[in-house]
């Protein structure tokens, strides 16, 4: 076994720790990261976990102290969290960004669709049993999100004269989107919940990339050459992007 993996290894290390700030007891993820030279600790908004991150050398005792160090962050942040939206009946979600109330159609056939009810009620049904309903509501907005991407993506890899080798559809709580240098992207596919000029930008934003691999402003302006809402969808996500992160969490 090479060195780097003997070094990185750690057979029985545990995934989690506990930290108790006053009566209650948080969970904190242990991950280790090659690149990582301190111990930094952040909030996965839609698992609703913290997360810890270690370097190579680090060990379990002084990960415990740090955890417990930022136990009020913790709290704090965990706390701060917008309510959580399940995948259920009843539930109002936005779809590209315009809500729709999730209805079950016990004894219907095919997946998920949309209808306008008479009072202009916007509404997703689902069909099959209530087991089911959380999947199929998620399968059908990372179909969506795909094909509404894949399409922007298409058309500013066109204006700019790239090619774009792969796409990818993730829940990234880091990040809306990214690209690699050899031409793939990736995606969270809560994109589709938000309006369509905030997916739109971020596609734009990442094609981008595949001519300057970095936020220059040569960068920037080739992102506000080819779409104009570029400052408009940057707001929103300031304003209203950690909401997204809420929908599918079960309460």
């Amino acid at each position: 076994m090479a060195f780097r993996a003997l070094l990185y290894r750690r057979p029985t290390e545990p995934r989690t720790l506990a930290v108790k700030i006053g009566a209650s007891i948080y969970p904190v993820q242990l991950r280790r990261h090659r690149r990582a030279r301190r111990y930094t600790l952040r909030i996965h908004p839609s698992a609703r976990q913290a997360i810890l991150t270690m370097p190579p050398r680090g060990n379990l005792a002084d990960a415990k102290d740090f955890a417990q160090r930022h136990g009020a962050w913790i709290a704090a942040r965990l706390g701060g969290l917008p309510k959580a939206a399940p995948f259920s009946s009843g539930t109002s979600l936005p779809l590209r960004g315009t809500a729709h109330k999730i209805v079950h159609r016990t004894g219907e056939r095919g997946t998920v669709w949309t209808e306008t009810r008479d009072s202009g009620e916007k509404i997703l049904c689902v069909a099959g049993g209530v087991p089911h309903v959380e999947r199929r509501v998620l399968d059908f907005l990372k179909r969506e999100a795909r094909h509404e991407l894949a399409k922007a993506a298409e058309y500013y890899a066109d204006a700019l004269g790239v090619k774009v080798k792969r796409l990818t559809i993730r829940d990234q709580s880091s990040r809306w989107g990214s690209c690699t240098s050899a031409g793939s992207l990736s995606f969270s596919w809560r994109l589709i919940l938000a309006p369509p000029y905030v997916l739109d930008y971020l596609a734009a934003h990442e094609v981008a990339h595949l001519v300057e691999m970095n936020h220059s402003a040569r960068f920037w302006k080739v992102v506000a050459r080819i779409c104009p809402q570029t400052e408009r969808a940057k707001k929103w996500l300031d304003a209203h992007g950690n909401d997204l992160h809420r929908y599918g969490v079960k309460e």
